[in-house]
C-alpha cells in the first residue's frame, strides 16, 4: 500500500467522528459533509509524516472548518438581530432497527443522544461559544487544543465552554431514558389529534410546551408556539394527516415521518420529559426534506 492509499485509508477511518462534529457545529448534514471534504482537502496538502496525532489534528481542523462556515453564516445575514427559526437536519432510523444491521457512521452521529431539543440550543451559541462546548464537552477536546482555533487563552476558552453549557443545559430538556415511555407519550399524542380531542391532547402535553416548526427560508410558515392550550388546538388540524404518519427515531428519540403518498410532508422530534410531551420539533422545508434518506424506515 503506497502512502497515498495509506493516507485515505486511515481518514475514511476517522470520517464518522468528522462527520459527527461537524454536524453537531452545523445542524445540517450536507454542510456538515462539505465541512468534511475541506477537511480531506487540508490533509492532502499537508505533510502527514509531521503529524504525531491524526486523530487529533483532523478533529481540530474539521472544528476550525466548521468555525469559519458558521462566520460566513453570521456575515451573510441581512439583519445582524435576525432570529431565525430553524429546525436541524433530522437524523432518522427505524424504531425497530434492523437485526444485526449496523451503520457505524449513523451510530456516532446520534452518540450521547443528542436531540433535535439540544441541537436548536446549541444554534443560539454563538460560533466561538459552539467550538468550545462541542469540541470539549462532546468529544473530549483539551481546552488547550481548542484555544488557538478561537484566539483566546486557555482559561478564556474554559470560561467561554461554561457559559455555553450552562445555557444549554438550562435551554434543553433531558428526554426520558425510556424509549417505550416517549413513544406511548407520541403514540397519544396522535390518537388525540386524529380524534380531535382537544382535552386529551392536554393531558399529553406540558404545560409550557414549545412547538416550532421550520417550513424553510422564506416561505412564512415558520412559526413558534407555546402552551398547552395553544399547541393543542393546531395540533387538531392534522387530524387527516394521521393515517400518514410512520413513527420513526428522531435523533435517537422517539418522532415521525409525516409522508402522504410515500412523499416527505414532514418530520417531527419529540422531546418527552416524565411521561409529557416537552417539545416539539418539525422540520417542513420540501427541500431539505428531499435530500432526506427515509430507506432507513423500511429496514
Amino acid at each position: 500500500m503506497d502512502e497515498k492509499t495509506s493516507v485515505t485509508v486511515l481518514f475514511e477511518e476517522h470520517r464518522p467522528r468528522l462527520r459527527a462534529v461537524a454536524y453537531r457545529m452545523l445542524g445540517s448534514l450536507s454542510e456538515a459533509e462539505d465541512a468534511v471534504q475541506e477537511t480531506w482537502l487540508r490533509l492532502d496538502r499537508t505533510d502527514t509524516a509531521a503529524i504525531e496525532n491524526l486523530g487529533g489534528w483532523l478533529t481540530t481542523v474539521v472544528g476550525r472548518v466548521c468555525l469559519n462556515m458558521l462566520r460566513s453564516r453570521e456575515q451573510r445575514r441581512e439583519d445582524p438581530l435576525e432570529t431565525e427559526i430553524r429546525v436541524p437536519d433530522p437524523v432518522i432510523s427505524s424504531e425497530g432497527g434492523a437485526v444485526g444491521v449496523v451503520d457505524p457512521e449513523r451510530e456516532i452521529l446520534l452518540a450521547d443522544s443528542v436531540g433535535i431539543a439540544l441541537m436548536v440550543v446549541l444554534q443560539t451559541l454563538g460560533p466561538a461559544e459552539r467550538l468550545a462546548f462541542v469540541l470539549h464537552d462532546m468529544f473530549a477536546v483539551p481546552f488547550d487544543e481548542i484555544a488557538p482555533l478561537i484566539e483566546k487563552t486557555t482559561a478564556a476558552t474554559r470560561q467561554l465552554a461554561s457559559r455555553a453549557r450552562r445555557r444549554v443545559q438550562g435551554g434543553a430538556a433531558v428526554p426520558d431514558p425510556d424509549l417505550a415511555r416517549q413513544r406511548a407519550a407520541v403514540d397519544a399524542f396522535f390518537a388525540a389529534a386524529r380524534e380531535g380531542d382537544f382535552e386529551a391532547l392536554v393531558s399529553v402535553l406540558d404545560p409550557d410546551v414549545v412547538l416550532r416548526s421550520d417550513a424553510g427560508a422564506g416561505a412564512g410558515l415558520t412559526l413558534t408556539l407555546q402552551g398547552a392550550g395553544t399547541v393543542a388546538a393546531q395540533a387538531t388540524t392534522w387530524g387527516k394527516l394521521s393515517p400518514f404518519v410512520r413513527p420513526a427515531l428522531v435523533n435517537g428519540t422517539a418522532g415521525a415521518v409525516v409522508a402522504p403518498n410515500g412523499r416527505p410532508l414532514s418530520v417531527m422530534a419529540f422531546t418527552v420529559v416524565a411521561g409529557k410531551i416537552a417539545a416539539i420539533h418539525v422540520l417542513a422545508d420540501p427541500e431539505r426534506l428531499g435530500r432526506l434518506d427515509l430507506s432507513v424506515l423500511d429496514a
